[in-house]
């Protein structure tokens, strides 16, 4: 049974998309079969990366690992009731296609609420979150206590994905399993650290997702965009220099990819 992925959370900036390539390509690179979806229908990074890497495979005549990809449209309709059931049927039709054709869906939220983004957490098997490692993103998840610091109560987000996980609960499918991925932390100790760790770690045990730790803020990542490539393809690439940073990130990739249990793609780095 194809198994369906999705990026998301309400806020831009926060690594969905590159952590999205380097799922597809970790997967694509030990035989699997992958689809990609991007719902970002204005800024299409994933859209722009996957052509980057198809760009640079024709330049150097090589064949790299990839997703085929499904291109969604925003309706048109007049009648909002009318613009939702179209999108509705083109995203439930295009998964309908998808199944059993393919191991894996992943799917790529826009960093704002659309009816495209509350589909796909509704479908999904594993919800990944990515959040930076500040105040400001926790803001994503949860309304905390200036003074205290303390978890006061869900945001509208974690409300939508508890919603589709009751929903889920109520079918015949597995339920939804839901990472939060903390991006860019510190390495330094700081009070700031210590309190989004505190309250994530409360957070997760009341409304129950997982925490791992992802990707550092590197340089690395910026470049890459353009070249189409992750830090999966850098032993092959060509002019690609194996820096000390690149290592270090290398080795984050592989703990995220052994945390979601991918240990064959992690393995492979």
């Amino acid at each position: 049974m194809t198994k369906i992925i999705v990026l998301g959370n309400e806020k831009g900036g926060s690594g969905k998309s590159t952590t999205a390539m380097h799922l597809i390509v970790a997967l694509a690179k030990t035989g699997n079969k992958v689809a990609a979806m991007d719902l970002d229908l204005r800024q299409r990074t994933l859209s722009r990366y996957l052509e980057n890497r198809e760009n640079y495979g024709k330049r150097h005549k090589i064949s790299l690992p990839s997703a085929y990809q499904i291109f969604l449209k925003e309706s048109q309709k007049d009648s909002k009731m009318e613009a939702l059931r179209k999108e509705e049927k083109d995203f439930s039709d295009n998964l309908f296609n998808l199944d059993q054709k393919f191991d894996y869906v992943i799917i790529d939220c826009p960093g704002n609420h659309t009816n495209y983004s509350q589909m796909a957490h509704a479908v999904a098997d594993l919800l990944i979150t990515p959040i930076n490692d500040s105040l400001i993103d926790f803001d994503l998840l949860a309304k905390i206590d200036p003074k205290t610091g303390r978890v006061l109560g869900p945001s509208i987000y974690s409300e939508m994905v508890w919603s589709a996980r009751q929903a889920r609960a109520q079918s015949d499918r597995p339920p939804i399993e839901w990472v939060i991925v903390r991006n860019r932390m510190s390495q330094v100790y700081s009070r700031n650290k210590k309190r989004v760790n505190t309250a994530l770690v409360d957070l997760s045990k009341r409304i129950g997702f997982k925490l791992s730790s992802g990707f550092s803020d590197r340089v690395v990542f910026k470049e890459l965009f353009l070249s189409g490539l992750t830090l999966l393809d850098l032993n092959d690439a060509e002019s690609w220099e194996l820096t000390l940073s690149n290592i270090a990130a290398k080795q984050e990739l592989r703990e995220l990819l052994s945390f979601l249990k991918f240990y064959e793609s992690a393995n492979s780095l």
